[in-house]
């Protein structure tokens, strides 16, 4: 019996020891956790503009309202980023580019303006930006597709460079 006894007080003098160094640890670890929750840090000073020096997304808007326009741009001349770029300009004119992707192919000679639906009034908004008439029909053709969720698709070609405005434009890109 007496052999039981110093067995069990061995397991009992390592379960005891096991549990004291946890306890210390975790007091260490408590007393670090308060002393870097008591430092104040490095104070940081804001500053706010003045009211009257803010401007508001709403007096962008009111200068130049959004049109409820939607476009796809599409790159058929294979110039690298050039769908892209002249994303920016249509945003810049306030027309929504939906998509701006390469075409299904890179031979495009001519810029083509493609009306997708029966809203003339995005036509000839996206024909203006190209100095363009709606009656153009070397650019401008009526191909009706309410799938693909746009009022215009526009494929860039290799004319692109005789728009003056979108030229000058990606010439400051």
């Amino acid at each position: 019996m007496a052999l039981k006894k110093k067995v069990q007080i061995s397991d009992n003098l390592f379960l005891n020891i096991a549990i004291g160094i946890t306890g210390i640890c975790l007091l260490g670890f408590i007393y670090s956790f308060s002393q870097n929750a008591a430092d104040n840090g490095v104070p940081v000073n804001v500053t706010f503009k003045n009211s009257e020096d803010l401007t508001l997304a709403v007096d962008i808007y009111e200068k130049k309202p959004i049109k409820n326009i939607t476009v796809e741009v599409l790159n058929g001349c294979g110039i690298n980023g050039l769908a892209a770029k002249a994303t920016d300009f249509f945003r810049f004119k306030q027309i929504d580019v939906l998509k701006s992707d390469n075409a299904d192919r890179y031979d495009y000679l001519k810029t083509q303006i493609i009306s997708r639906n029966e809203n003339t009034n995005s036509l000839k908004a996206v024909a203006n930006c190209f100095n363009l008439s709606t009656s153009d029909t070397n650019h401008i053709l009526i191909n009706p597709d309410e799938s693909l969720g746009v009022d215009v698709t526009i494929i860039l070609g290799k004319d692109i460079n005789t728009f003056e405005e979108i030229t000058a434009f990606l010439a400051n890109y």
